[in-house]
């Protein structure tokens, strides 16, 4: 993955006051139609500067470090990149490609909770220090490969509602991190701070109560050792919005003040992923294959009941699924809402509808259940909010040709980066005109794809 960034083929849309996302995502359903119908996404960077904005309007004292598993698309970590945060890589092949943006090794933290040994070695290599541990057996790894690492030591959290569990698969219990400080003191290894991690399906913002109370007893426990502790990190877990955002920090901010205040020199972070990119993506899919199902067949649990018998059920394959670019639907819930591209009336009839990737796996189902107007194959449609946890990973599924991507930003967004001072020689290289939206062929394309 050396070199990817400086190598990576494609450039940013300036678009003009008139030009929308829906103008750009129509060109290039015009495009892909006339040139094979591959599904691509349109990711609009502009809405990272917002997003970047609005954290620092809500959590200005804590530091972001981006998620790169989320998106590891180039556009993405470029103007990431430029605005000055810093990174969570999950391997090697992640901190090689913000290495290569020239961040600085103490605004990368490796964040794998069990890492391979020679990738431990390529941190030591190349001065990345900061990573997470939460057992015996990892601290023992960490030691023989990466004497100088600095640790956060990575606790569990729970849902203090009860209503599930959220973080006990990753994350030692506060009864064992006194025995985990004996083994890094007897190791010679440096624990300098604490990690925790919310999950975004939590819906109690108080849960950080009972974190950052047991993460202060942590640095409470590690002054007996003598570890000098300077980090607190409170993990990823933003939905990406603003409400959210503003709850969170309701809470933490008064308890930060006491456990953390700003005089103790302790560094608070965050993980943000998908929170930073997800609603900057949208993704087109073209339907490559029907079904009508009668009746008197099984419906799926949850499926629509059609309005009378003889009411066809549709099935829709599209070139796109859960082995490509709707990968997250395998470990999370889905609830992004399919848009149809083209034009239909409004008293037209809807059809209970499945919709299902092109890998006639049983698994391979993006939406279970919705009401759509009769499509046909050749039709497209629109997924908003399709950021987060596809684009940069390779599919396991043979014939998955991985979407181009197309990045466009308004000239208002890119004024205020300038007004900003944020800059990158190798972003700036790659932005151009687009003096307005018209319909675009094959040949005259204005942008290239990554």
């Amino acid at each position: 993955m050396k070199g990817f960034l400086e190598d990576a083929n494609y450039s940013v849309g300036l678009l003009d006051e008139g030009a929308t996302l829906g103008d750009v995502i129509d060109n290039y359903v015009y495009e892909h139609t006339l040139t094979g119908k591959n599904a691509f996404f349109v990711g609009d960077l502009g809405k990272l500067l917002k997003k970047h904005n609005q954290w620092q309007n809500v959590m200005a004292p804590v530091k972001p470090f981006y998620a790169v598993k989320c998106n590891s698309s180039p556009g993405v970590l470029e103007i990431l990149a430029a605005l000055g945060i810093g990174f969570a890589c999950s391997s090697k092949s992640e901190m090689t490609l913000v290495q290569d943006l020239g961040i600085a090794p103490e605004n990368i933290i490796y964040t794998n909770p069990c890492k391979q040994a020679s990738q431990i070695k390529y941190a030591a290599k190349t001065g990345v220090n900061i990573m997470t541990c939460d057992n015996e057996s990892e601290l023992k790894k960490i030691a023989r490969n990466h004497p100088s690492a600095k640790l956060l030591l990575h606790i569990a959290t729970e849902d203090i509602s009860g209503a599930e569990e959220m973080n006990m698969k990753f994350g030692t219990m506060l009864k064992s991190c006194r025995h985990l400080m004996e083994c890094a003191k007897e190791l010679e290894v440096q624990i300098v701070g604490v990690k925790f991690h919310i999950s975004s399906s939590c819906k109690e913002p108080q849960v950080y109560i009972h974190a950052i109370s047991d993460a202060r007893c942590v640095f409470d426990m590690a002054e007996e050792f003598g570890f000098k502790m300077n980090m607190l990190d409170i993990g990823g877990g933003f939905t990406g919005s603003e409400l959210q955002l503003e709850e969170v920090n309701h809470v933490i901010s008064p308890l930060l003040d006491v456990y953390f205040p700003e005089e103790s020199g302790v560094n608070v972070i965050a993980e943000p992923g998908c929170y930073y990119v997800s609603s900057a993506f949208t993704l087109a899919v073209n339907i490559i294959a029907k079904k009508a199902v009668e009746y008197d067949k099984v419906l799926p649990s949850g499926m629509e009941q059609p309005r009378s018998d003889d009411e066809p059920i549709f099935m829709y394959y599209m070139n796109d699924g859960v082995y490509g670019s709707f990968a997250s639907k395998l470990s999370e819930k889905f609830n992004t809402i399919p848009e149809v591209h083209k034009k239909y009336k409004e008293d037209e009839p809807l059809f209970a509808s499945s919709l299902w990737g092109p890998s006639c796996d049983e698994l391979d189902q993006i939406v279970e259940n919705c009401l759509l107007p009769e499509l046909s194959v050749g039709d497209w449609l629109i997924f908003d909010n399709m950021g987060s946890g596809t684009l940069g990973q390779q599919s396991a599924f043979n014939d998955f040709q991985r979407p181009p991507v197309y990045y466009m930003m308004s000239f208002n967004d890119w004024y205020e980066m300038q007004d900003a001072g944020i800059t990158s020689d190798t972003l700036m290289k790659n932005f151009f005109f687009v003096p307005s939206c018209i319909q675009l062929s094959p040949e005259d394309s204005f942008s290239t794809a990554a």
